[in-house]
């Protein structure tokens, strides 16, 4: 994301940016396991990085720590009731990625995504998430766009996983558990003792191999094709797909689990990396590099666009380059710019259309309008008035 509330994140006063060095001081990642029972552990297979054309796709921007703005969404692509149980029957969802930083319901919320992908999947739906440069920033221990309430959360979180593993430590046949704070000092320079505990709390949990990062984060796709659809949090170059879309699924995913040492694959850290990039997000279309993304997909059989996340779009959900980037982040979080909530749906029949909060294209008594046409970029100027479908 590009902009964050700076009044809601930890700033220089009361914690120094000193994470970004963080990753260099851990040796051991070595930590497994939830405090609650774990399936047994089996190789890994592939992760699935095609999937053929649903009669019915819908795409979530970044949720960045709101848990009531990640609702909204999905109520607005009707995926879920009043209860917050899903009820989108057969629909396939993808969820850009960034559900990390600047808000500080996280683990509420990849919960609440867990629980959703149980029952999409009973329902004969699914949800698929992926991985954002937030995701990827705070595996490696970059923290600078956490939260003080997120820190909080982690420490909640700590305190429970260590009364299970307690627990655990007093059933006879049982494994030990290990400490998921092994190899972590216990401060750390320049950082307010008060923020200590939370800090290792939240690399505990985050860093590879950790309880939180293997849970939930190491089965999340960096890059997806779903029909003629290709998702990605910041967007793709022919490198990229050169080097192998199903390799770097594995590849990331194998990171996630501690087997490939402390950084990020290459192709997650950079200006150019997949999480990361721009070229095809700019709000402005001018901006906006048409013929490298015509190159780009044209290497991925049958792409006919690319939808990412990660840079705002102020105007909301929006596309670019003759429709073929689509722009889904509309920075909803209150910890960005309190946008109001938009997705994309795309049918098999009628193609593509956005579904809006905004009232200036609600009906009476309708929650959720669409918006006409994706198009909503010139080259020179900014956006043109969007019209309200029929």
């Amino acid at each position: 994301m590009e902009r964050q509330n700076q009044s809601s994140s930890l700033t220089c006063e009361n914690l120094p940016s000193f994470l970004s060095s963080f990753v260099d001081t851990f040796v051991d990642f070595s930590v497994s396991g939830l405090f609650l029972p774990q399936r047994q552990q089996i190789p890994q297979q592939p992760l699935q990085t095609h999937y053929p054309s649903p009669n019915r796709l819908v795409a979530i921007g970044d949720l960045h720590g709101d848990l009531e703005k990640s609702k909204q969404a999905f109520r607005l692509a009707g995926l879920i009731d009043g209860s917050d149980r899903w009820c989108g029957g057969s629909t396939t969802v993808v969820q850009i990625g960034d559900v990390l930083d600047r808000g500080g319901e996280e683990l509420k919320i990849l919960y609440f995504l867990e629980k959703l992908k149980r029952e999409a999947v009973k329902s004969g739906g699914q949800l698929i998430t992926l991985n954002g440069n937030h995701e990827i920033m705070n595996i490696e221990g970059d923290f600078r766009y956490v939260t003080k309430k997120a820190l909080e959360e982690f420490d909640v979180w700590a305190y429970w996983y260590d009364i299970g593993n307690k627990m655990k430590s007093l059933c006879h046949g049982l494994e030990i558990p290990k400490n998921p704070f092994h190899g972590i000092p216990p401060a750390f320079h320049r950082v307010p003792e008060e923020f200590s505990h939370s800090i290792r709390a939240r690399i505990a949990a985050l860093r590879p191999d950790g309880p939180i990062s293997r849970r939930f984060l190491a089965n999340n796709l960096t890059v997806l094709v779903v029909g003629d659809s290709v998702f990605v949090h910041g967007g793709l170059l022919e490198k990229h797909v050169d080097y192998g879309l199903q390799r770097i699924n594995d590849e990331v995913r194998d990171w996630i689990n501690g087997s490939m040492g402390q950084r990020a694959p290459e192709y997650c850290r950079g200006r150019n990396a997949v999480v990361w990039l721009r070229k095809f997000s700019d709000e402005f279309a001018k901006n906006c590099d048409c013929s490298l993304l015509e190159h780009v997909l044209a290497t991925i059989p049958g792409a006919k666009r690319m939808i990412m996340g990660h840079t705002i779009q102020e105007i909301g959900i929006n596309g670019a380059c003759d429709n073929r980037a689509i722009r889904i982040d509309v920075g909803m979080s209150k910890g960005c710019i309190n946008g109001l909530p938009e997705v994309l749906e795309i049918d098999r029949n009628s193609g593509l259309r956005v579904l809006t909060s905004n009232p200036m294209y609600q009906k009476k008594n309708q929650y959720a309008q669409t918006k006409e046409g994706l198009g909503l970029l010139i080259p020179e100027h900014g956006p043109k008035q969007v019209e309200v479908k029929a």
